[in-house]
């Protein structure tokens, strides 16, 4: 068997994904980078895309183990892959809400149950989980978005505790708003109460500047390789805005964290 290292990234077809599948493919590792449809995919250059869909075990399985088959071992787990949804809590359906977890959550907890028994087998390997900013800062009208990712906080800090052991690390990559086709595409949550429409309306509007004027997805991708090449770190928050909002929130008290928050969403 070769000593390259493997490494699987989900969600590649655009973003940060693919950023990061590329990122480790020019660095000599074996990629392979996930996507849903095989079909009218363009895999990144030096990258072999495999066919899985994170809400379906069966897919999950299949796809994993044919990245068994081919490269014999899984070093690196990039839980990417997620979706996102804006509206007020009231107006989200529970349906919507299930359909948003079943792939923040529930697709991370499909894939790492399917890599770990090989990961524990080797006696060696690292998880990354992709969350962020909203992980720790919750901010209005994103309730389900940021409830998923604060989910994925905790599952991701007790799952370390109980890997480590066997050799195995989970880390967290926290971005800030990044520059991709899944932020300035974000689904709102179908069933919009006017009540909520003003305030709805001016943090869409605000957001979605805030996505234009925002970096492309490098600082992530540095933070994602470093998380996987260095030293084990429980959080690798990316450099910019997402480290500084990290350390806000660490150091400040709640009130002011609170009205910053407000006064940025125009609020």
């Amino acid at each position: 068997m070769s000593h390259t290292k493997v490494v699987v990234i989900t969600g590649v077809s655009s973003g940060i994904g693919r950023a990061a599948a590329e990122r480790f493919a020019a660095r000599g590792w074996k990629t392979f980078g996930t996507v849903r449809e095989l079909n009218g995919a363009t895999p990144p250059r030096g990258v072999t895309l495999v066919k899985m869909d994170i809400r379906d075990e069966r897919s999950v399985q299949s796809a994993i183990q044919s990245v068994i088959t081919e490269a014999g071992r899984i070093d690196v787990l990039v839980n990417n892959a997620g979706v996102n949804l804006l509206g007020a809590v009231e107006e989200t359906p529970v349906a919507e809400a299930e359909t948003l977890f079943s792939t923040n959550v529930f697709g991370i907890l499909r894939t790492t149950q399917t890599v770990l028994p090989y990961m524990r087998a080797r006696g060696q390997g690292r998880i990354i989980n992709i969350s962020s900013v909203l992980g720790f800062l919750p901010a209005p009208y994103m309730g389900l978005y940021a409830a998923s990712k604060h989910a994925v906080e905790g599952l991701s800090e007790t799952l370390d505790h109980e890997v480590r052991r066997f050799g195995v690390r989970v880390s967290l990559v926290q971005p800030s708003y990044t520059r991709t086709n899944l932020e300035a595409n974000s689904p709102f949550a179908t069933r919009q109460i006017p009540d909520y429409d003003q305030e709805r309306n001016l943090v869409a509007k605000a957001i979605a500047k805030k996505v234009k004027e925002a970096p492309g997805p490098g600082a992530v991708v540095d933070a994602i390789f470093r998380a996987a090449e260095g030293p084990w770190r429980m959080r690798v928050p990316p450099a910019g805005e997402a480290a500084l909002l990290y350390r806000l929130r660490r150091f400040l008290p709640f009130g002011p964290v609170d009205s910053a928050l407000r006064k940025q969403l125009g609020l």
